[in-house]
């Protein structure tokens, strides 16, 4: 056996959603902050996104986390989130894979009932709470960087679907949202291929004519999300598919997406700070959300989400790669 390469992990899943934690291989990477960091690694270190995330390691909706040692002292840990579509700010659902991660690894000091984990992430300080039994996470609550709504009842048009009407909120990324029934859509995971197709169509017309820019930090921008909505059933407030650039869906309900829902309810006076609201994936899983406190970021009213989702750990690897092999950073098909 031969290897130029071998990066060890951690896989987990995240109420579907699979996280893939990074836990040596990769080194420290340049910065003195975690958003330094990413920028780094976007423009020095994708390669080893792609080596991880596409096939034959990965696949077209491929998730994960490379660990880092904290830039800043209050943090346990320093976290890189990456995807197919690339290298995020933040990640919901990949915090809460994590931190069931660092738990039951013991990679962070574990008490019961409940362990805190504060990371470091390119988005800001995100603390977690994890309950704990037997050495088991057996549910984790992240508390997420201010989420906040830039654009309600925005319009813009999209070749073949004619003047879409969505709101823009971010989360830890941007979220264009609206109701699928708008497009004239069931929310059926047999249309996923309509709800595909439309919701690629209306985040590159989003980004052509109005692309999203963070208030304090121009490096977060871009629309690579379009959460297409529908009312809850059998307990929960809220269903969606929840459409990732370049092509695939969300599996689980999305945390940085649920966190964007939750600003864009509240902005609409539909949802007060402290009531719990219920997000479902296409999957049919769930996250639990909260709106805790309000903020604000820059110029722009926010609010302080709280995600509560379950993660299980599915297996620890070695990725290696070979000299000879003629996919050193993978392949999409």
């Amino acid at each position: 056996m031969r290897s130029v390469r071998t990066l060890t992990a951690v896989d987990s899943h995240t109420e579907g959603m699979p996280t893939r934690v990074i836990t040596g291989g990769v080194g420290v990477i340049p910065g003195d902050t975690m958003a330094q960091r990413r920028l780094h690694f976007v423009e020095h270190l994708d390669h080893l996104r792609r080596f991880l995330v596409n096939e034959p390691r990965g696949h077209a909706a491929m998730s994960g986390a490379i660990l880092q040692p904290p830039t800043r002292p209050d943090a346990d840990w320093g976290v890189l989130y990456i995807e197919v579509s690339g290298c995020l700010p933040m990640c919901g659902h990949g915090t809460i894979g994590v931190v069931t991660v660092l738990v039951e690894t013991g990679m962070v000091t574990v008490t019961e009932p409940e362990t805190v984990v504060r990371l470091d992430t390119p988005a800001g300080l995100v603390e977690a709470r994890a309950v704990v039994r037997d050495g088991r996470a057996e549910s984790v609550t992240i508390e997420n960087v201010p989420s906040f709504t830039t654009r309600q009842d925005a319009v813009v048009e999209v070749p073949g679907l004619g003047q879409v009407r969505y709101d823009m909120a971010y989360g830890g990324n941007f979220y264009a949202i609206l109701p699928i029934a708008d497009l004239g859509i069931p929310f059926d995971r047999a249309e996923k291929d309509r709800m595909l197709a439309a919701g690629l169509d209306i985040m590159a017309a989003i980004d052509a004519t109005d692309r999203p820019v963070h208030p304090l930090d121009p490096a977060i921008s871009g629309c690579k999300h379009v959460q297409l909505t529908a009312p809850g059933e059998a307990g929960s407030d809220s269903r969606n598919a929840m459409v990732v650039h370049p092509g695939w869906f969300d599996r689980s309900p999305c945390g940085t997406g649920t966190s964007a829902r939750l600003a864009q309810l509240h902005g609409r006076g539909e949802l007060a700070l402290g009531v719990d609201h219920v997000n479902e994936s296409l999957l049919g899983t769930r996250f639990t959300g909260r709106l805790v406190r309000a903020e604000r970021v820059g110029d722009v009213d926010a609010v302080v989400p709280t995600i509560t989702g379950r993660a299980w750990i599915t297996g620890m690897a070695q990725y290696l790669l070979d000299p000879t092999d003629p996919f050193p950073e993978g392949f999409v098909l």
